[in-house]
């Protein structure tokens, strides 16, 4: 029995209009969201929408890519972060590096803050489980203060998504400032036992937008 025929690679052009098609894609979500028609996205990467269509047959298509492409990016932070031997260090840098993203790509809070199709979808409770595992981490070390839960890393990513500015360089430098003074009130020996924060929101990634 042969081997069974591989799909051919894309001529160049094909594979740049596929290339540009992601690009634009990733911009339009985080500028107005997922209800981008497919038509507004052919029109913006000069395409046609038979070609858009051709490359991805049906919007969750779309938006799976590009979003999945965002997860594995951010699965590589994780994964230093978690092999990064001070637990304080793993869990800071995650925090640092993830918002830094964002403010770079507001699709990645797109990614984080939307409602996705299940495949996206898995990749993000994936990274919300290895999330947990470096708080978890952190707290135990007795870095990480105990009342720090899972959903107030929502609260961080939905605050640094507001600061839209009209330069990409003072967002850049107000979410740096933001995550450090944020940062700093979750250590463990900021905490203050005389005046306990308020209980936790039941928080999901659909609650925050």
């Amino acid at each position: 029995m042969g081997a069974e025929p591989s799909h051919p690679p894309l001529r160049s052009d094909a594979r740049h209009n596929r290339e540009r098609i992601l690009r634009v894609a990733a911009t339009l979500f985080a500028e107005r969201g997922l209800d981008v028609p497919m038509a507004a996205i052919a029109r913006h990467a000069g395409v046609g929408v038979a070609t858009l269509y051709r490359r991805f047959p049906t919007k969750d298509s779309l938006v799976t890519e590009v979003f999945t492409e965002q997860f594995a990016t951010c699965a590589r932070v994780l994964e230093v972060a978690l092999a990064d031997p001070d637990p304080w260090r793993g869990f800071r840098t995650v925090v640092v590096e993830i918002c830094a993203m964002q403010v770079a790509d507001r699709g990645f809070g797109t990614a984080f803050l939307a409602a996705l199709p299940d495949a996206v979808d898995v990749e993000r409770e994936r990274a919300l489980a290895d999330l947990a595992g470096l708080i978890a981490r952190a707290q135990a070390a007795g870095a990480l203060r105990a009342d720090f839960v899972p959903a107030d890393l929502l609260l961080v990513l939905a605050a640094n998504n507001g600061l839209v500015t009209g330069s990409a360089e003072t967002t850049r430098v107000a979410s740096r400032r933001l995550v450090a003074y944020l940062l700093n009130s979750f250590r463990a020996d900021h905490a203050d036992p005389a005046a306990p924060l308020p209980p936790p929101a039941p928080l999901t990634v659909h609650d925050v937008r």
